[in-house]
């Protein structure tokens, strides 16, 4: 009999996991400083701007040290000097837990709500509160979730939930709770099944998943939860309870009107402007109720850093504004960067340096970023080809840096993909300079495009 095996195809399954997007500063991990606090040639993502990188690792000891509060610093540069990747390398320095709030200059100009309405927003939010309370809470692994059901009191054919029973194991024992409905719908919400680890507030009923328990981890080969250890001791414990919110966060939930649940409320909070600002009174009294919990220990406050790309674009009102703003006690570490020259402040007549009034710039640290090499271009390149997983030959990065030279880095990193394009069109994997060549011909860089703006300047309209 003949076997069927030459005929058998095997395919592989493909992840169903999302590709993640690349962006245009996906590669930056750092700055790249050895234990010394001294700037690699390369590390972190980075490339050259040494001073500029060592700076940023002394501005990063001093925002952990709270010596920073209410200074601000500025990244100036040309464009394409790796200003903004500067500025995200030191927040990724500081870690997740250091609020980090980017914003343009241009994002205050809004029909809504005032300029300096949305400059104290950014920066309410990036001043963490890191709150610390020690609770009951019901912790263990969940064994078994059984809604109990009666007849809808208001008639009908529907059931309606009375209560619900939840059993809790841990490594001591296990307990069974009779919850009400509302906390059942936290369940719900929390997507918590058997085999999940949880916790149940006692005095508010407010439930947090923790995790899958570890008993689990061999269920599948590739699973995306996180597996944790089944919980020791009772099940009724004493537990510290940490929460990081911004002030921003309590803002909004105390501006923020209760409504019923009816139709009618429901309705009336739609129809209700988008943005809506929030008083400062609200926010005098927030701060009373936030100083009290740091005296008393309860709370921590955590200054972030507002990052505010192209700052030239502010104007006058929003300089002064900061001036005073950055004289609170509750202030961020504001990092602000500009590729100006000297230009006109927004608003005024007054030409300044970067644009900016110069009673601001006298309490700002400036740190000055540089045109790279082309050696530091080329590094770049080979760096964003293998984040974008393409491959470049030596001769195509020559090139490609030889353009980014006499162009800019921007126009030589935006090239990777359409090249990438070509070269698949050809049936290789590989970029070669003939690619790049094509690619360079099809897209125009600024200059070339001024160039020939100035040539065919009879073609265009002009006012």
């Amino acid at each position: 009999m003949a076997t069927s095996s030459s005929s058998m195809k095997i395919t592989e399954i493909q992840s169903s996991t999302r590709t993640q997007r690349i962006a245009s500063h996906s590669h930056v991990k750092g700055l790249g400083l050895d234990e010394n606090g001294l700037a690699e040639a390369f590390g972190g993502g980075l490339v050259g701007q040494e001073q500029a990188r060592e700076a940023c690792g002394i501005v990063v000891e001093m925002i952990r040290s709270k010596k920073m509060a209410g200074r601000a610093l500025l990244f100036a540069g040309p464009p394409g000097t790796g200003k903004t990747a500067l500025a995200l390398a030191l927040a990724q320095e500081l870690g997740p837990k250091v609020p980090f709030c980017p914003m343009v200059g241009s994002e205050v100009y809004s029909t809504e709500v005032k300029k300096t309405e949305i400059l104290m927003e950014n920066f309410r939010r990036a001043i963490g509160l890191r709150i610390k309370e020690t609770k009951s809470v019901y912790e263990g692994e969940v064994t078994e979730i059984v809604p109990q059901e009666i007849d809808n009191p208001l008639g009908g054919y529907g059931k309606s939930i009375s209560h619900v029973l939840v059993t809790l194991r841990t490594a001591k024992g296990s307990k069974q709770l009779r919850l009400d409905p509302s906390v059942y719908e936290n369940i719900q919400k929390e997507r918590i099944q058997a085999g999940d680890v949880i916790y149940i507030e006692s005095n508010s009923g407010a439930v947090k998943r923790v995790g899958r328990c570890d008993v689990y981890s061999t269920e599948a080969d590739l699973e995306a939860d996180e597996y944790v250890p089944l919980p020791k001791g009772e099940v009724l414990k004493k537990k510290e309870i940490v929460q990081d919110v911004t002030l921003n966060d309590l803002d909004s939930a105390n501006a923020r009107p209760q409504g019923g649940n009816d139709v009618v409320s429901m309705m009336n909070s739609i129809m209700k402007p988008k943005k809506t600002e929030i008083t400062e009174k609200l926010r005098l009294e927030i701060n009373k109720v936030v100083n009290q919990y740091i005296e008393e220990g309860i709370a921590e406050l955590i200054p972030g850093v507002l990052f505010i790309d192209e700052v030239h674009m502010l104007d006058i009102e929003c300089f002064t504004y900061l001036n005073r703003a950055l004289e609170s006690t509750l202030a961020p570490i504001v990092i602000m960067a500009t590729n100006r020259g000297q230009c006109t402040v927004r608003g005024t007549d007054v030409v300044s340096p970067h644009g900016i009034p110069l009673d601001l710039i006298d309490r700002l640290l400036i740190i000055r970023t540089v045109p790279y090499a082309l050696e530091q271009i080329a590094k770049i390149l080979s760096i964003r080809a293998k984040t974008e997983g393409l491959a470049l030959s030596d001769e195509s990065l020559a090139l490609l840096s030889e353009i980014g030279t006499q162009t800019s880095l921007r126009y030589a990193v935006q090239l990777l993909s359409p090249a990438k394009i070509l070269a698949e069109a050809q049936g290789r994997d590989c970029i070669t300079e003939a690619d790049i060549t094509e690619a360079s011909e099809l897209f125009y860089d600024s200059k070339g495009s001024a160039k020939l703006l100035q040539q065919n300047q009879d073609r265009f309209l002009s006012n």
